[in-house]
């Protein structure tokens, strides 16, 4: 169904400055990380022998109980848990927040990029047991983020007073989005099969947290995919040592500053900055930052104060209150997981290159850092157009701007007047010397009226111009279709559209096709996936 073509990163432009210069093993960035994500790297690390005393009972205990939240979790996901008892089973990590029906493209990547790393550790050390895991980000607080997906042109929206962790919030009143999603996904089988996931998942399920376990089980439990949730109280117990490093010492602050004021030193910018306390405190409606003031702990933006033995005292008994951020997450993950690799974008990548002194200082093993794959989906009628105008895929990452001038020179009919201009203004230049050899005053005239004759050029290269384009009017207008469906709203495809735009042409087979496709040790390279 699918034909793979890759191309450089470079090309891509999908990798800022530091995840590039990682992936290209620049030596002043060794201490930043621990192993490199390739084959040998991974060879390195199980050689470590990580997490040797890890307790691997209560792990599988919490997330069998956690799975037990839906009624579709496979029997592949189960036995992955059951696995996790043993001391040769690690896992691999890409976590994400609860977009709205998986939101764009790219979430589906990330799990599937995942999923096949970890199949591709087990083909190449057999003696081991290597299992996917989807940490899904149920106590992030921007509903803003997660509450839509675009599909066809059309952004499907969901308006909610709610607040707090987004994992908490009631889905029942995403019923009202049921009528836009039929219309704008019609009817056929695959549409049926979309609309009934929509249905199934949020409308038979209480909370997003559980809405979204029971769509990741359903897409991608065959794999043994395992979900995670961490807003649970056993979870946190095991944390509560560094919630309290966070917040009464500030370590992460220091440590992370360092290592942020070292990689400016090599002209990197900080991706995420810490805060003095990098905590929230979760209530049944808001997610509210903990900030010291005097010696008390206010929780910021309300008249709630707490003395350091009152937050103490909260962590040792209620530490399912206290919320990591983004800073502190990385490592709450690495406390609870015997995790060998994080799977993520260009901007995860990035903050996770700054936590490394973090992690050396809580004793805890610091993951190889993977790229997910980028994709971009280009279907035949779209790469029909681009032979017609004898582009390439790869031209489709200049501007529209560009493309347009490209194909005015491929089919010379780019009006063109700069030699004549040049021309015009060596005419002048030498009826400057005549001028003001008899007055330098009429410098500014003869200036005048040259900017005049540039001027009248410019008017008739543009008219011209626009005449060509009219008559090309076809043409251009698919180039402006194509550069539209890979990049709508001027974004890459993978960080737009839905998943349901594509699974209606192609069905259960595009998750597993793109699975079959993708390879997660392709390294500097964007993968184009053509029909």
């Amino acid at each position: 169904m699918f034909t793979v073509k890759t191309i450089p990163y470079k090309t891509s432009g999908v990798l800022n400055s530091l995840v590039g210069e990682y992936m290209n093993k620049n030596e002043t960035l060794k201490s930043f990380y621990a192993f490199f994500p390739d084959k040998n790297g991974f060879n390195e690390l199980l050689n470590s022998k990580p997490y040797a005393n890890f307790n691997r009972q209560a792990l599988s205990d919490i997330l069998l109980k956690q799975s037990e939240a839906v009624k579709n979790t496979s029997e592949n996901s189960l036995q992955n848990i059951e696995l996790l008892k043993k001391e040769n089973t690690f896992t691999v990590t890409t976590g994400h927040q609860l977009c709205l029906f998986t939101g764009p493209l790219y979430f589906i990547y990330k799990i599937i990029s995942t999923i096949n790393l970890a199949e591709a550790l087990k083909k190449e050390f057999p003696a081991y047991d290597f299992v996917p895991v989807y940490w899904a980000a149920s106590e992030d607080h921007d509903f803003e983020e997660i509450n839509h997906f675009n599909v066809f042109g059309k952004k499907l929206e969901w308006k909610s007073e709610q607040g707090g962790a987004v994992g908490n919030f009631k889905t029942k009143e995403l019923e009202v989005l049921l009528p836009a999603l039929e219309k704008a996904l019609g009817k056929s089988e695959n549409s049926g099969y979309l609309i009934s996931l929509f249905k199934t998942a949020y409308l038979q399920h209480q909370n997003l947290a559980d809405a979204t376990r029971f769509m990741v089980n359903e897409l991608f439990g065959n794999y043994g995919l395992v979900t995670i949730d961490g807003n649970d109280k056993n979870f946190k117990t095991q944390f509560k040592h560094i919630l309290k490093k966070d917040i009464f010492e500030n370590s992460p602050f220091a440590l992370v500053n360092s290592s942020i004021k070292e990689l400016e030193k090599l002209n990197y910018h900080a991706q995420v900055k810490p805060r003095e306390i990098n905590c929230f405190y979760l209530n049944d409606n808001a997610r509210l930052r903990i900030e010291k003031v005097g010696e008390q702990f206010n929780l910021l933006g309300t008249d709630t104060f707490f003395s350091k033995q009152e937050l103490e005292n909260i962590i040792e008994t209620t530490p399912e209150k206290i919320s990591p951020n983004v800073v502190l997450r990385p490592v709450y993950q690495q406390s609870i997981l015997p995790n060998m690799a994080y799977i993520g974008g260009p901007g995860e990548l990035a903050y996770w290159l700054e936590f490394k002194k973090m992690f050396d200082e809580h004793n805890l093993f610091f993951p190889v850092l993977m790229p997910r794959n980028f994709v971009m989906l280009v279907d035949k009628f779209t790469k029909n157009k681009m032979a017609k105008l004898k582009f390439s895929e790869t031209d489709f990452f200049k501007s529209e701007i560009d493309l347009i001038k490209e194909f005015q020179v491929k089919t010379n009919s780019l009006f063109d007047v700069n030699a004549e201009k040049e021309k015009i203004s060596e005419l002048y230049a030498a009826l400057r010397e005549k001028t003001n050899s008899i007055d330098v005053t009429l410098d500014k005239h003869v200036l005048a009226q040259l900017q005049k004759q540039l001027k009248t050029l410019e008017n008739i290269a543009a008219k011209a111009n626009r005449a060509s384009k009219k008559k090309f009017e076809t043409e251009i207008s698919n180039i402006r279709a194509i550069k539209s469906a890979l990049f709508p709203n001027n974004v890459p495809q993978e960080r737009h559209e839905n998943f349901s735009s594509f699974y209606l042409s192609y069905g259960k087979h595009f998750i597993e096709t793109l699975k079959e496709k993708l390879n997660p040790f392709v390294q500097e390279q964007f993968l184009l996936v053509e029909d």
